[in-house]
């Protein structure tokens, strides 16, 4: 999923709420529908980019996020996770093995890309192991030091889940996440570490809060 191609796509404006907009598209060869979350945050560019650095505090705003591993990673730019997120019962915890990568998207912005890759290590028979994801995160600098966040992903959760259940549980995904993101990152007791040798490969150049 390629920046350019996801924001092409045709979003679907679903809702609003607390100053977060949620969008769906429809996908090629699936009954899963795809959505889109949207907001704008008051927030540092470097400690935007820092939260997604701090694995060991993604379960503080990923939305029903069970467990958390880093699996591989290879440079400052790209990492395996596996994520296990919550299910209602009867069904089984869904696992998502995830190939994450940093990547310049435009005039100063940064996309996070999320690639499923199922087949990364053995089926664990505690999980139903997700076979079809993919997503984005793109982050824009806007004016006053605020930065636009846009959350986009598919997430085939499998056969056991009927595409309008799927399709309805979606939509909690990138409200609750953003919703989350943003609680966390305006907590004054928040401050994840800036991983410098990001700036070894792109550019990131800080728009400052006006003062009074």
């Amino acid at each position: 999923m390629d920046v350019q191609s996801a924001l092409r796509a045709s979003w679907e404006f679903r809702v609003e709420h607390k100053g977060i907009r949620i969008f769906s598209s429809k996908v090629k060869n699936s009954d899963v529908l795809g959505f889109k979350g949207e907001t704008e945050l008051p927030v540092t560019f470097k400690k935007l980019i820092s939260l997604f650095y701090d694995t060991e505090n993604y379960h503080r705003w990923v939305h029903q996020l069970a467990e958390m591993d880093v699996l591989e990673k290879n440079d400052c730019l790209e990492y395996v996770v596996r994520q296990v997120i919550n299910a209602p019962w009867p069904l089984q915890k869904r696992e998502m093995i995830v190939r994450t990568g940093l990547t310049q998207a435009g005039d100063n912005a940064v996309a996070v890309t999320m690639t499923g890759e199922p087949d990364y290590r053995p089926l664990n028979p505690k999980y139903h192991r997700v076979r079809d994801c993919k997503g984005l995160w793109i982050f824009t600098p806007s004016e006053n030091g605020r930065v636009n966040i846009t959350f986009i992903m598919h997430v085939n959760p499998g056969s056991d889940v009927p595409s309008p259940v799927s399709n309805t549980a979606m939509f909690e995904v990138p409200f609750y996440s953003l919703h989350n993101m943003r609680t966390l990152l305006m907590s004054g007791s928040y401050d994840p570490p800036y991983p410098s040798e990001i700036e070894n490969h792109l550019c990131i150049i800080e728009d400052a809060p006006d003062t009074p």
